[in-house]
């Protein structure tokens, strides 16, 4: 298993202004690198404190990459409902290049409604511009000269520039939450995937072996599953010292999604009223006790780990929220320094944690 540091800003300009941030964000990923973190990972949200600092991902990437040496850079993931597709496979090849080709591409289909919204964008067109999105992108990377004539973009005989540095192009994430085709959909594809632990993983990570598998691919898929993470040796101050963080971010996502509570629906979206609702009653214990949250001393976190392995089943990457919504940021540097030292050594030579 590998451990990487995943960056969700959950902060209004009243908590934290931008460049401090940032700049936070940037040295924690630098030292990070030294710890034997294997990623720096961020989103794509807009608008609001759930996810608004980060609304292009590989602009933080950019920066990152100048920071670090060795370590994966990794969207998680870019959007391609907002993004027209050929200035994304642009970026996304540039990013590439500045980075000598240490970049993952995460792709989702977003979720919030208010981001659909003002983006004037129906959800209910959600997978189809994925979709569309995604095999438009895969096709200006990989080849040149390329044509397709889409739903929402077309473009006749193009060659997207610059070209990508891995050849023949960066390998591509899947970013799923409850939706069972999104996870097929994936292992047919023979995409990586990204998980997030919101309810049961262990069918739907089956969904995705087992698609991948069918689809003739060598090996077994790869997931990653991200996670918040504080690390103390003090199991009353684990709790206590990240728990105003913790609650305001869940705050956050449900203030942002919550219109799929209040009647808002969609054929795409099945059940997220139902989701979203469900994470109003999230508290720290209780993410804690599922394994959702590595929260604790570490030897209680090595055995959250080992129980959500039993669970879930084995996954290959955690990707760890370490300075998640309000936290200080000492404090962050001091967990995220304790977990490489007392925690990691006992996973990372394990091939899924298995």
């Amino acid at each position: 298993m590998q451990f990487g540091v995943q960056f969700f800003p959950c902060v209004s300009p009243e908590q934290k202004s931008a460049d401090t941030y940032f700049e936070e964000c940037l040295a924690i990923a630098e030292e990070a690198e030294t710890l034997g973190y294997s990623h720096a990972r961020t989103v794509e949200h807009y608008f609001r404190r759930y996810g608004g600092y980060s609304p292009n991902p590989l602009l933080f990437l950019a920066a990152a990459s100048q920071r670090t040496e060795k370590m994966r850079l990794i969207t998680g993931a870019v959007v391609p409902a907002f993004n027209n597709p050929l200035k994304l496979a642009g970026e996304i090849a540039m990013l590439d290049g500045i980075s000598h080709g240490r970049l993952d591409v995460g792709f989702a289909r977003a979720f919030l409604p208010h981001e659909f919204r003002r983006f004037k964008i129906s959800p209910d067109e959600s997978v189809a511009r994925f979709r569309e999105g995604l095999e438009q992108v895969a096709l200006l990377l990989s080849t040149e000269h390329a044509t397709h004539h889409g739903q929402f973009h077309s473009f006749e005989d193009l060659t997207s520039l610059p070209r990508p540095t891995q050849k023949p192009r960066p390998k591509f994430y899947i970013a799923s939450t409850r939706t069972p085709d999104s996870f097929e959909y994936a292992g047919r594809a023979g995409h990586a995937l990204m998980a997030i632990p919101i309810g049961p993983l262990k069918p739907l990570l089956d969904l995705y072996r087992n698609a991948w598998r069918e689809a003739g691919h060598p090996g077994d898929g790869e997931v990653m599953i991200a996670f918040h993470m504080f690390c103390h040796e003090d199991a009353g101050a684990a709790r206590e010292i990240p728990r105003r963080a913790f609650d305001l971010y869940f705050e956050a996502l449900v203030e942002s999604a919550g219109e799929w509570t209040q009647g808002t629906t969609s054929k795409d979206y099945q059940g997220y009223d139902k989701s979203i609702g469900r994470m109003k009653g999230f508290s720290l214990e209780g993410q804690i006790e599922t394994g959702n949250a590595f929260i604790g001393t570490p030897a209680e976190i090595k055995d959250i780990i080992r129980r959500f392995q039993d669970t879930a089943g084995k996954f290959e990457h955690a990707s760890l929220q370490i300075n998640f919504g309000t936290l200080d940021f000492a404090e962050a540097q001091k967990s995220m320094r304790l977990f490489a030292r007392e925690v990691m050594p006992e996973f990372c030579g394990l091939p899924g944690g298995s």
